[in-house]
């Protein structure tokens, strides 16, 4: 039994989001996790993977249109769950390409922007990657010093941006930029004069991703390069909240798998005679951790509910993200315990979750900021200004 089962959630799960889970977790099983490790260790991701989403169908898979499969909510949370219970490098191609890239396009861009990109998106066939955080500006966006700069009918972009999921990768990224007006967005096609990436080296999480530095050098676009529809910092910060739902259950993921890791290794692992899973201090811990996933997917589950019903806000958004996080980066670090010295080997994955997470703990809104978000929401004073 697991936290899942014990608490009977796939009950309240309907048919077809279960039938979509299934689907990913055997390609998942087949296709990745044997693999993965070692693609942790190289500090590599197999392009090709690109194609094999989107042949399975993940790639912004709740937009609808474009070649998009328009899942429930709920459907897209599953996935991402069973997507990092793999590893979190793994989700975030998803979520980038899926809840950034795309969702950037599917919102707040143009029609011709739509049926350039959305369906290459969407299959695999391109990449694409998501520009806001700066060097100097993550959680405060709104001081990017990236600018773009009207010269006759055109725009000119200067800047850089740094921990871009897909950025070495990506066939088009879309682009944050400071202007006259207030921010705006773009979308810089690769191979455009003065645009260049430069992949982040020596990580010591998320090594099964490719993480870049995007530089802007008099990078001249035209008007129908700017998503027509995004007129504030709003925008992007709105495809954030798309990208954050789908860590809410990813988290889950990772904390399940390392739940499972765990109680399988302590059933076989003998010590004094008997399977440590018999001792009382190892059943507290696996209690204790069957709890905080099981609390994690019913909130989950709930704020998938709201999303569907399309009143689910930021501030909720933010509860789920800062709970799971925090909650799957204890749980894989208990587990990694139960594993003793075996912990630390890449033949099993908890520790492999729980450096992961530590980037999860901070990209796309930092725990802190996430934290001032529901103080905000429940005092009404926003702290972090």
């Amino acid at each position: 039994m697991d936290p899942l089962t014990l608490l009977d959630i796939p009950s309240l799960l309907n048919d077809e989001d279960r039938d979509i889970q299934s689907t990913v977790e055997r390609y998942l099983a087949d296709r990745v996790r044997p693999h993965v490790a070692e693609w942790f260790e190289a500090g590599a991701l197999p392009r090709d993977i690109a194609g094999e989403l989107g042949k399975l169908g993940v790639l912004g898979m709740h937009l609808t249109g474009y070649g998009c499969a328009g899942a429930s909510a709920t459907a897209y949370g599953l996935a991402c769950l069973e997507l990092e219970a793999v590893d979190s490098g793994i989700r975030s191609f998803v979520s980038v390409q899926g809840s950034l890239s795309m969702f950037s396009i599917w919102k707040y861009g143009s029609e011709e922007q739509k049926q350039e990109w959305l369906p290459r998106l969407a299959s695999g066939e391109a990449i694409g990657c998501f520009g806001l955080t700066e060097p100097d500006f993550g959680s405060n966006p709104s001081g990017m010093r990236t600018r773009a700069v009207r010269q006759g009918g055109d725009w000119v972009l200067n800047g850089t941006k740094m921990w871009i999921t897909n950025g070495g990768w990506a066939d088009v990224a879309t682009v944050w930029a400071n202007t006259d007006e207030g921010v705006r967005g773009f979308l810089v096609p690769r191979g455009t004069p003065g645009f260049s990436t430069r992949d982040i080296k020596g990580k010591l999480s998320m090594r099964a991703s490719v993480t870049s530095e995007l530089v802007l050098e008099d990078v001249r676009l035209p008007e129908s390069a700017r998503l027509p529809l995004a007129t504030s910092l709003g925008a992007p910060l709105s495809c954030l909240n798309e990208a954050r739902f789908g860590i809410v259950f990813g988290a889950v993921g990772a904390a399940l798998d390392s739940f499972r890791v765990a109680r399988d290794y302590a059933g076989t692992r003998v010590q004094f005679d008997k399977p440590i899973a018999a001792f009382q201090l190892t059943q507290r811990k696996l209690a204790s951790m069957s709890l905080a996933v099981g609390n994690s997917m019913l909130l989950a589950l709930h704020l998938a509910g709201l999303k569907e019903k399309g009143v689910l806000r930021p501030e909720q958004i933010s509860a789920g993200k800062l709970n799971n996080v925090e909650s799957a980066i204890a749980v894989a670090r208990e587990a990694r315990t139960i594993l003793g010295a075996n912990g630390i080997s890449l033949e099993y994955s908890p520790l492999r979750h729980a450096n992961n997470l530590e980037s999860v703990l901070t990209y796309e809104g930092t725990s802190e900021i996430h934290t001032l978000a529901l103080g905000h929401a429940l005092t009404g004073i926003p702290a972090y200004r």
